[in-house]
């Protein structure tokens, strides 16, 4: 651990990841002050940070500067479908680079995702982060990421004093974890294929927290995958969080799915057939970071907690 206290910027700060590591960051004895931008308030008081209620599409160098931010976290991100999402994603993340660049920021942190190495059924497993990210072409969230992570690399060139870190991180579930997630991923349309059961992986919320806390204090920098110890199959996963699902052969299933999801093209990124299974060799040897929680603990946190899980539960006792 570094003896000098950080001063932490977190953009996002009041989205579910972004309030969780305010918690810990709160905590920690290493940082001497937090400054968070977001356009929603803080769900909860944080005694020593600089809170500024506002988007991030436009230059905050000078607030950077003002608190002498060492270290950013990026977790601002538009999770809608669409060109104008996409474009603010990217605006939000050149505006954020320059304004670290400018207020001579030495650690950029960016969270990403699993999703952007594709599920396909010809991936290595498990996966390293040495295999290209190559999404599916038609999922927004996954593409967005990749390019977001793409600027980022073309950016470290000429930002050589900066040192840059990108976590790939499987989805991330606890006891304050909504169900968008899980079924933007697993659950797009009202079917899942018979002839597919995949190994997922999942991260509890306060170890990711604890590990981002780690590589800001040691200032590590890299791409590393995240996840926590085990896999939940898929099967098992609909079954924890009540998701009622009729399961039917691929050639059955993708047709209907294409009409019945929110996006059509979200019903074919392939995460509920083919597995995403990470290998975090990298990210132990870099860190040393032993999980608290499994990938199962993860899950059945949440679903113990989730009140949309909970009536799912509910309703189908009375049923049976």
């Amino acid at each position: 651990m570094t003896t000098k206290p950080k001063t932490v910027a977190v953009t996002g700060s009041s989205g579910y990841i972004g309030a969780k590591l305010l918690e810990h960051l709160e905590e920690e004895p290493a940082v001497n002050r937090v400054v968070s931008f977001d356009l929603r308030p803080m769900p909860a008081p944080i005694h020593n940070i600089s809170a500024f209620r506002r988007d991030v599409t436009g230059s905050i160098s000078e607030e950077l500067q003002q608190f002498r931010v060492d270290t950013l976290v990026h977790l601002a991100f538009s999770r809608e479908e669409g060109s104008d999402a996409s474009l603010q994603n990217q605006q939000m993340l050149r505006n954020v680079l320059e304004s670290c660049l400018q207020a001579g920021v030495g650690h950029f942190i960016y969270l990403s995702t699993h999703t952007v190495y594709g599920a396909r059924a010809g991936n290595p497993l498990p996966i390293g982060e040495d295999s290209a990210p190559n999404p599916y072409p038609g999922f927004g969230f996954a593409n967005d990421h990749h390019r977001a992570e793409q600027e980022i690399a073309v950016f470290s060139q000429t930002a050589t004093e900066t040192k840059f870190t990108i976590l790939r991180s499987c989805p991330v579930l606890g006891t304050t974890a909504g169900m968008s997630t899980l079924r933007m991923l697993y659950f797009p349309g009202s079917l899942t294929t018979l002839d597919h059961n995949p190994p997922l992986q999942f991260v509890y919320d306060d170890d990711l927290a604890r590990l981002i806390l780690l590589i800001i204090a040691r200032e590590i920098s890299g791409v590393f995958n995240v996840a926590a110890d085990g896999v939940v199959f898929l099967r098992e996963l609909a079954s924890l969080v009540a998701q009622g699902q009729s399961w039917l052969p691929s050639p059955l299933a993708q047709p209907v799915n294409r009409l019945t999801a929110p996006s059509s093209r979200m019903a074919d990124h392939g995460l509920a057939r083919w597995p995403v299974l990470m290998s975090t060799g990298k990210l132990q040897r870099a860190t040393g970071y032993r999980f608290r929680h499994t990938g199962m603990d993860a899950v059945k946190a949440f679903a113990n907690s989730n009140d949309e899980v909970q009536w799912r539960l509910r309703k189908k006792a009375e049923i049976l």
